[in-house]
């Protein structure tokens, strides 16, 4: 049974919208631990640094693009 006050909460929990940059540091923050996980030797510096990559390289093909 769950108490009065979780299920509030819970309830607030599931009306509450991300922001995109909360929704950013979700991703990056999945993206670490299902990488780490794998290899050590992954840091969150290093998937900061592909998730800046792509993000400049998908720029990029959009200003080509247009």
């Amino acid at each position: 049974m769950v108490s009065k006050e979780l299920e509030y909460l819970l309830d607030a929990a599931r009306e509450r919208k991300m922001t995109e940059e909360e929704r950013e540091l979700q991703r990056l923050s999945f993206a670490y631990g299902n990488t780490h996980f794998e290899n050590e030797l992954i840091t969150k510096d290093t998937v900061n640094r592909a998730a800046e990559e792509l993000r400049a390289e998908d720029a990029k093909d959009r200003r080509s693009a247009g």
